[in-house]
């Protein structure tokens, strides 16, 4: 019995002595809004959109205009000719506005191909951060709570933020980011 008591004493000994695991959290919302590339793309497609909107806005008057024209063409001819230059007007203007769905859903594919592409940096970013400041795990804390609860200096989220941006920017985040690791290890 003794020999199973100090069997035990020494197995939790040995796991006390064992090396602290360097464990963080990040929050995914925030460094990802905070991301300067996500910024840029935001900026971009931005442009983009508000060039499309001008472009609905002047087909949407072109439309009304000739809506307008095309009433007063018909009006003065019999219901059969009405109705012919009718529909030949809505088939006008239904391939048109089949091209502008076109359009905006082409921009919504390349927005999410480029938000993915965006998530999938700053992955890539943490991981390497990982590694280099020694953590055995940084976890992502989101809406879906992967984190529900997480002590204010274990979250790195400002740190890995400004060291992306500065990777990111053609910086280099190594000091920076060693001092900030140097400051959180203090806390």
């Amino acid at each position: 019995m003794k020999k199973i008591i100090l069997s035990l004493l020494v197995l939790v000994l040995a796991a006390s002595c064992q090396e602290q695991q360097k464990i963080a959290f990040v929050d995914n919302g925030q460094v990802i809004e905070d991301y300067q590339m996500k910024i840029d793309m935001e900026a971009k497609f931005k442009k983009q959109d508000e060039a499309y909107k001008r472009k609905t806005d002047s087909i949407g008057q072109a439309y009304q205009l000739d809506a307008q024209q095309t009433q007063l063409k018909l009006s003065s001819l019999s219901q059969k000719k009405q109705q012919e230059g009718s529909q030949q007007f809505s088939q006008k203007w239904q391939l048109i506005q089949q091209q502008l769905q076109y359009e905006q859903q082409q921009m919504e594919q390349a927005f999410s191909k480029e938000m993915d592409s965006v998530i999938k940096s700053v992955n890539k970013f943490v991981e390497g951060y990982g590694e280099k400041n020694g953590y055995t795990f940084i976890l992502g804390k989101n809406a879906a709570g992967s984190v529900m609860f997480g002590k204010e200096e274990k979250d790195i989220s400002e740190a890995v933020t400004k060291a992306i941006n500065d990777d990111y920017n053609g910086k280099d985040s190594k000091e920076d980011a060693t001092e900030t690791t140097e400051k959180e290890e203090d806390k």
